[in-house]
């Protein structure tokens, strides 16, 4: 598995990235894990209802082709895309999303914060309070996308939104938690806990 450190690219650029990745790909192509950040922007999901955009302000909106609903990502947030062969893994989407949830909650938890998933709405919530969103796009068999876990940034522009679809989400992240490491630290510990998580039930 190949793991990329991108710093800050705007989202488009990722995007086609992504999508160009996954087109050449073959069955031989090692999996890839990019960490990096965006710039301000909602992005909208397959599925997304308009209506989950309660205001217009200056930052812009891109309707993607993950499934979900409105996130916004922003500087200090960070990005996990996940570039893998399910096929390879022998995962299926729903088990894929579980792994990504619990390698978010044992991040936390070594920080003694103690977090969980949920069943009706994929992401990753600290009392109530979503602190990391999850999106995933599926295409012969690779995946695409990833994890965005609010770290240090602005919150602001989530009240602009029904964040992921739910009306009066409330959102925190990792610094108002008392986690003080920063960034490069955050990302490095989130690669091993998903590199644990994909590994767990196979003979490798």
């Amino acid at each position: 598995m190949k793991i990329r450190k991108l710093g800050t690219i705007d989202y488009l650029v990722a995007w086609q990235a992504m999508k160009d990745f996954t087109v050449r790909r073959t069955e031989h192509t090692p999996d890839e894990i990019w960490l990096l950040q965006h710039p301000p922007v909602y992005t909208q999901g397959i599925a997304g209802r308009p209506e989950h955009l309660l205001y217009q302000n200056d930052i812009p909106v891109i309707k993607t082709d993950r499934g979900g609903q409105i996130t916004f990502h922003g500087p200090g947030q960070l990005i996990t895309y996940l570039l893998l062969d399910l096929r390879r893994l022998k995962l299926h989407v729903r088990e894929l999303v579980r792994k990504m949830e619990g390698a978010v909650i044992d991040l936390l938890q070594e920080y003694r914060v103690n977090a969980e998933g949920r069943v009706d709405a994929p992401g990753v919530y600290v009392s109530n309070a979503k602190i990391a969103s999850l999106g995933l796009k599926i295409k012969n068999g690779y995946c695409y996308h990833g994890i965005a876990l609010n770290v240090d940034m602005d919150l602001t522009p989530f009240s602009a939104i029904n964040p992921c679809g739910y009306a009066g989400l409330r959102v925190t992240q990792t610094k108002d938690l008392g986690i003080a490491d920063e960034m490069e630290v955050l990302g490095l510990k989130m690669i091993k806990k998903l590199q644990i998580k994909l590994a767990e039930g196979r003979n490798i």
